[in-house]
């Protein structure tokens, strides 16, 4: 095992303050510049969310001061850790707890942390496939764990994906099927039917079916649903849910409201399950990452993952803000 060693400076993308506008651009900054944190790491890879998106661009305000690092998710190896918790060489990841939005994130070649926040890399994988799970994939396995703490299981019925194309849903359509359940997956994007047949969606449904259910409580479809949408998708989904189903609500992608009754929950027992990834305790968080690697190794991510370098982050901000990035982008911090 290489043991990485202390540099003197670090190349990081950061988003600045231009007069009224927010811009991204690379700097090369002292390691003195590094928030505080007990761990040192020296970053090998990130990965693109949507959330990244958003900061990169400055289309919204991710970022809750400026200059800062965007990348909520890091990958890399410990190089000092203050706590005594992780040696030098150690292979950690990190997700969550604010980085890349209250403090500096994956975006580049070192970071800091604080120890309780990072997680051991799973035996067997390495920093690219984490990044190819990243926080969306780790979302993704915290609401199939949720559902099935709930009791939802196959034999209940179909279980929805909404938004199944993006990072969060195709995950959790790998997943699901993983398990056995027979999934149906929502999307607005009708070419990438042949795509989440491949990953394991038995049926498709347009995006716009969803919206469309108006009425308190609409024929029981779902056993379990995992919703990385939000808004009047999750409305249609939590009325046609089945009784004693559940939905795992993991995304805003269609907004922030949820105009509904509660006619699901008290006539058919259904139940609204929040998945926080940011701050997820770490006996939870580790036993997510434990499964992910036993469910989805690396050659099944291989089809659905594209890495690209740093220097490109600044190119596909926008583009997965439009939609067009598939699946999972791992960012190698180094190119």
């Amino acid at each position: 095992m290489t043991i990485p060693t202390l540099p003197d400076t670090y190349r990081a993308l950061r988003v600045i303050q231009d007069g009224d506008e927010r811009r991204a651009e690379f700097q090369t900054l002292p390691l003195s510049d590094l928030p505080d944190g007990e761990v040192l790491i020296e970053v090998s890879h990130s990965s693109l969310n949507y959330k990244d998106g958003l900061a990169v661009t400055g289309a919204a305000a991710i970022l809750h001061h400026l200059p800062m690092t965007p990348g909520i998710d890091l990958a890399g190896r410990v190089i000092e850790d203050r706590s005594g918790t992780y040696a030098p060489g150690d292979a950690v990841i990190l997700t969550g707890w604010g980085i890349g939005e209250r403090q500096d994130g994956g975006y580049a070649t070192h970071a800091r942390a604080k120890a309780a926040w990072l997680v051991r890399q799973p035996e067997g994988t390495d920093a690219s496939w984490a990044m190819s799970v990243g926080t969306a994939g780790f979302t993704a396995m915290l609401a199939v764990m949720a559902l099935e703490d709930a009791g939802v299981r196959p034999e209940h019925g179909d279980v929805l994906v909404t938004g199944a194309a993006g990072g969060v849903g195709s995950t959790s359509v790998a997943l699901l099927a993983h398990a056995g359940f027979t999934v149906t997956a929502s999307t607005g994007r009708t070419e990438e039917e042949a795509y989440l047949r491949e990953l394991g969606a038995t049926s498709i449904i347009s995006r716009d079916e969803l919206p469309s259910l108006k009425r308190p409580l609409e024929k029981e479809r779902w056993g379990g649903v995992v919703d990385c949408v939000g808004g009047a998708t999750l409305a249609g989904a939590y009325a046609s849910t089945r009784a004693h189903g559940a939905l795992a609500v993991c995304g805003i992608a269609s907004g922030i409201e949820l105009k509904t009754t509660v006619f699901p929950l008290i006539l058919r027992g259904v139940s609204l399950l929040g998945i926080d990834s940011v701050t997820c305790p770490q006996p939870r968080r580790e036993a997510a990452w434990k499964r992910l690697a036993r469910d989805l190794p690396a050659a099944r991510l291989a089809g659905v993952t594209q890495t690209r370098g740093l220097s490109e982050v600044t190119t596909l901000a926008p583009q997965i803000l439009a939609g067009q990035v598939r699946g999972r982008t791992v960012i190698d911090v180094n190119a």
